[in-house]
């Protein structure tokens, strides 16, 4: 038998993007977690292109996803282009996939931020139905009792999706409406975004710099001035 040789696997967090409204927070979530150096696997549903189209221009396409993530990832929440990204450690995953690599237990990853998250993907996860690809992830990542966050973006919400909130947060998830504070000193709609891509980060344990962080000070939203940068 030849000797154990210890190479540390890639270990990403699965970014879901469901068909909810709210793709600017998905980019957001992914700019952070490459500039903390977290690798990344994409899986974007079906409705969730149909967002993204709606909400940016942007056709997200399986075999130019690069060229087209570069593109999406370049958009502030204002719809112009402020940022750029380095995708070269995403590994994008087609939503019809059932058998890609993080639909399986053995496949090494962190955890799932599913951002932002439709009542139907909650649901979907919630009753372990594993339509595509995004809810396999998240149900595989909770029987493995990874970190699992789901940034649900609707309102108001229905008497049976507070049900199956409830039922994921017993699960283990955490449950993180997509809600923005206003006490950072927002001066742009892009402070509001980050403000819940910077929570999703922080209940996943990664750093970042997105939003000013409350020290205890009344006032001090108006003296920062400056945003955080990712």
């Amino acid at each position: 038998m030849e000797p154990y040789e210890d190479r540390s696997p890639r270990r990403p967090w699965v970014v879901g993007v469901s068909g909810a409204s709210g793709t600017p927070y998905a980019a957001a979530v992914v700019r952070a977690l490459l500039a903390a150096g977290e690798a990344v696997d994409l899986v974007v549903s079906r409705a969730a292109r149909l967002t993204l189209l709606d909400e940016t221009g942007i056709r997200f396409r399986d075999a130019h996803w690069q060229e087209d993530l570069r593109a999406w990832l370049a958009l502030g929440a204002d719809g112009k282009p402020h940022f750029e990204a380095d995708v070269s450690d995403v590994r994008y995953w087609p939503a019809g996939d059932l058998a890609a690599g993080p639909s399986s237990g053995s496949y090494p990853v962190r955890g799932m931020l599913v951002v932002p998250a439709s009542t139907a993907c909650v649901a979907g996860v919630a009753l372990g139905l594993s339509k595509d690809l995004l809810q396999r992830v998240a149900s595989v990542t909770l029987k493995e009792r990874r970190p699992l966050i789901v940034a649900v973006r609707e309102t108001p919400l229905s008497g049976q999706t507070l049900k199956q909130l409830v039922a994921l947060d017993e699960a283990g998830a955490v449950v993180l409406p997509a809600s923005p504070a206003f006490y950072a000193g927002a001066t742009h709609i892009q402070d509001l975004v980050d403000f819940v891509a910077g929570r999703v980060l922080d209940a996943a344990g990664v750093p970042h710099r997105l939003y000013r962080r409350w020290e205890g000070e009344l006032g001090g939203a108006s003296a920062s001035g400056a945003r955080g940068e990712s």
